[in-house]
């Protein structure tokens, strides 16, 4: 709870610095995969870092929400959301009816994720680099 009541802090900060006025409220996201608990710890951190924590909500919802998928079309609507972070690939499955949110499943991989590819695109091209050339230039920091 300290360690994200820090980063909360310095988001709080950087909104304010940004809306050139305080910040009091704020509607947090989790991952879809997260427990009671870390839902619970997630709203203590931001009471401790001087929030009133409107709401926590679930990333894939904040997702739907931003794209506007709680808008228009009436009935219940089942959506895929693709979350494919920095170090994590999740899939979400919602259903969406009269502006209600239910997350049906969700399943990831926590190591799969945009650093992941990076690193074995440098890989890979280490490899093509050294197979044509005949040298190695993976210590070589500047390569």
């Amino acid at each position: 709870e300290e360690i994200s009541s820090m980063v909360l802090v310095k988001m709080k900060e950087i909104a304010e610095a940004y809306l050139g006025q305080k910040v009091s409220n704020a509607v947090i996201t989790v991952p879809a995969y997260f427990n009671d608990s870390q839902r619970q710890a997630t709203k203590d951190a931001g009471v401790i870092s001087g929030l009133n924590v409107l709401r926590i909500i679930n990333e894939p919802t904040a997702a739907a929400i931003a794209y506007g998928l709680d808008k228009g079309k009436r009935g219940e609507r089942n959506v895929l959301i693709f979350d494919l972070g920095g170090g994590t690939f999740d899939v979400s499955i919602l259903t969406i009816e009269d502006g209600i949110f239910e997350v049906k499943a969700t399943a990831g991989d926590t190591h799969l994720g945009g650093e992941d590819f990076d690193n074995r695109m440098v890989s890979h091209f280490l490899e093509e680099f050294k197979r044509k050339y005949k040298k190695d230039i993976s210590q070589n920091k500047r390569a």
